[in-house]
């Protein structure tokens, strides 16, 4: 006899150990070699030995004018895109003079005021976010599409047509690259200081405060050891995995069972 009983949910407590796999590769591929680097920063090395010079290779930096120029030249440049990409975006969409409500205003249509509206702040700039992200994304999806196996292609055009190739054949094998974008996007949003900083300073307000402009705030204003703990909490909420702790001490996953 089938049962029509539907799927239950029920709590499962696993314990900590679980996770020390997890724990024994990020220390393995993370925290060694991090700490392997800050060592032979210290050190003049070869293939064969490795001598203890303290900070001198600091010193040998700062000194090099090569590298100093280097440098001097990515902090310019990354000054310059933002500050350029701020003041651009920040006059397209100026209430009353800005090139997105002229072009409303022509289809007598009211242009609201993007930076200056509590309701719109945080979207104006989530969509000038979206667009420095866009050709990123469109390389990532390309590289995926261009991996999938012409034959998977030739195989939906014998029986369908273009939606069916999209659908069938594009959609499912680009996943990866779908995870990519989103999993960038997100830890990037999660990170994301300058661009509202500089279009707004989280304002109207706190209308478009994030997570870092208020630990800006708070740091500016003096409170250190609070700046401090929002920082960890951010921290915790960016890498600890999707669950629940329990007052047993484990951690709680839904698990579905017929």
């Amino acid at each position: 006899m089938i049962s029509n009983a539907q799927p239950r949910t029920v709590q499962r407590t696993y314990p900590k150990w679980f996770y020390v796999p997890a724990a024994i590769v990020f220390g393995v591929f993370f925290i060694v070699p991090t700490a392997l680097s800050f060592y032979f920063s210290l050190t003049r090395w070869s293939l064969f030995e490795a001598k203890f010079i303290g900070l001198d290779n600091f010193a040998v930096f700062l000194s090099d004018p090569q590298l100093t120029s280097g440098l001097r030249h990515t902090i310019v440049y990354a000054l310059l895109t933002c500050i350029a990409k701020v003041i651009i975006f920040a006059a397209l969409m100026q209430p009353s003079a800005g090139l997105i409500n002229t072009v409303l205003r022509s289809f007598g249509l009211a242009g609201p005021d993007w930076l200056g509206d509590p309701n719109l702040a945080l979207f104006s700039i989530a969509l000038v976010d979206i667009w420095q992200g866009l050709g990123i994304a469109t390389v990532i999806f390309i590289a995926g599409i261009m991996a999938i196996p012409s034959n998977y292609f030739d195989a939906v055009r014998l029986e369908a047509g273009t939606w069916a190739e999209f659908r069938h054949v594009i959609l499912p094998l680009t996943r990866n690259a779908t995870f990519t974008v989103i999993l960038l996007s997100f830890i990037g949003g999660l990170r994301r200081f300058d661009l509202i900083w500089s279009m707004t300073h989280g304002g109207p307000g706190f209308a478009s405060d994030v997570l870092t402009s208020v630990i800006f705030k708070e740091y500016g204003a003096g409170f250190y050891g609070l700046s401090d703990w929002h920082s960890l909490c951010g921290a915790i909420h960016i890498y600890s995995p999707d669950c629940r702790q329990t007052t047993g001490g484990g951690w709680t996953f839904p698990i579905h069972l017929a």
